[in-house]
């Protein structure tokens, strides 16, 4: 009977039904458990491990790089402003009110780092989808999609993240095909997903990216529409790492 239950756990795809039945099932019957205990018990731990294995599947396809965490980010080396929006951020709301995160600051200042482990809190406390991605990159695969007539369906793809996050969008120099996606990309997005962007430069200055003034006020007023802007002025951290090993 019981090789039974385990084919038929198997058949519905329940694999931590059958690791843990014969230990619950002993667990069970020297606590006298009810029907109904036994059957949540495995519940739970079937929904334990689902969620682990979510969890992982969302953070490999993030692509958010692995020193980029919530432990390694030094708060006390950010101005108490930039602490106190990260903090709020970690809440996730903006998520949900499909809000975007605007970076400021030199290069150095911790941008991409606090970024990135905002991204990757979100997936382990709420299963945030999650995107991270060098803007040229971004920008390199929406052109072969434009050029391959698939831009469209590379925004669906796109689109099934929560949050994408776009690392470093003022070292990109575009050319008007270049300029045009990724314009196609931010208002596609505009008030159903959410954007993260880490900028070295003002929105003043962000013409040298979207060349045209007119394409530049429209996707900074988009952005900008729902979005909570971090301001970098602190040191830069990498100079301050180096000194400190020397």
């Amino acid at each position: 009977m019981k090789i039974a239950t385990n084919e038929l756990l198997k058949e519905l795809k329940l694999s931590t039904f059958v690791s843990n039945f014969e230990a619950m099932e002993k667990k069970a019957n020297r606590g006298n458990w009810s029907y109904e205990r036994f059957l949540k018990e495995l519940v739970f731990c079937e929904l334990d491990h689902r969620k682990e294995m979510k969890t992982a599947r969302l953070l490999k396809q993030s692509k958010i790089p692995p020193q980029y965490t919530f432990e390694t980010l030094d708060q006390k080396l950010l101005t108490t402003k930039v602490r106190k929006a990260f903090n709020s951020l970690l809440k996730g709301e903006f998520v949900h009110e499909a809000s975007n995160v605007l970076a400021f600051g030199l290069p150095g200042r911790g941008k991409s780092h606090l970024l990135g482990a905002l991204g990757r809190e979100l997936i382990l406390r709420y299963n945030t989808s999650v995107y991270f991605t060098p803007t040229f990159k971004m920008v390199e695969k929406l052109l072969i999609a434009k050029k391959d007539y698939d831009l469209e369906n590379a925004l669906k793809r796109l689109d099934k993240f929560d949050i994408i996050i776009l690392d470093d969008i003022g070292y990109v120099q575009q050319s008007r095909d270049e300029m045009e996606v990724l314009f196609t990309l931010l208002a596609d997005r505009y008030e159903r997903r959410s954007v993260m962007i880490s900028s070295n430069l003002v929105f003043s200055k962000w013409d040298q990216i979207f060349k045209d003034p007119m394409t530049t006020m429209a996707a900074v007023d988009r952005l900008v529409h729902h979005s909570t802007i971090l301001e970098f002025t602190n040191e830069s951290i990498r100079a301050k790492e180096a000194s400190s090993r020397k």
